[in-house]
């Protein structure tokens, strides 16, 4: 089973999910597409991992609600404790930073500002997860608590974007600074 099957399954331990509420759900952990999730949701059922309902829908096609098995749910605790292979880091901007000199100054700020609104955005949709989180368990998830993991990937998550924006906020001071060089 690939890393992505094991995120599916984690998903999956929250609570039923249609194959599109998983996408939904992953994609702030793992880059994923329909069309990777779909078949391995077919190899995860054909295993015994997951199950699913189907439910008929008026003018759609009907869906399906897995859920995760005993066996599932088995094959996911054997795995949480395996050693993580080293994240893999791929940020275009970084590659950009690096010869960034060899542009002109608009380049080099419409760079960093695009980037400065997508993290704000982020942080922002971040926050306000984590603050509904809190709200629906009266505060931090318990360790025991289903939120649990939910909570520190979402804190994980706001602390990311917050050290991107602090970031691009230096990269700003430093451009600046440079003789001659103003900011939009």
């Amino acid at each position: 089973m690939n890393t992505l099957s094991y995120g599916l399954l984690a998903m999956l331990t929250g609570s039923p999910r249609t194959g599109y509420e998983l996408m939904q759900q992953i994609q702030p952990l793992w880059r994923a597409k329909h069309s990777q999730i779909y078949p391995l949701l077919a190899k995860l059922e054909k295993a015994g991992y997951v199950r699913f309902v189907t439910v008929e829908q008026k003018d759609k096609p009907d869906k399906k609600i897995y859920s995760i098995t005993e066996q599932g749910l088995a094959k996911l605790c054997r795995w949480i404790p395996e050693k993580t292979d080293e994240p893999v880091k791929r940020d275009e901007l970084l590659l950009k930073a690096y010869c960034v000199s060899l542009t002109d100054p608009h380049t080099a700020r419409s760079l960093i500002q695009r980037r400065i609104e997508l993290y704000a955005g982020r942080l922002g949709k971040y926050k306000q997860l984590l603050d509904d989180l809190k709200q629906e368990e009266a505060g931090e998830p318990g360790f025991g608590s289903p939120s649990f993991g939910n909570y520190i990937l979402l804190q994980r998550a706001v602390s990311n974007a917050q050290a991107e924006l602090d970031w691009c906020d230096w990269v700003t001071d430093l451009l600046i600074r440079q003789e001659g060089f103003t900011m939009l």
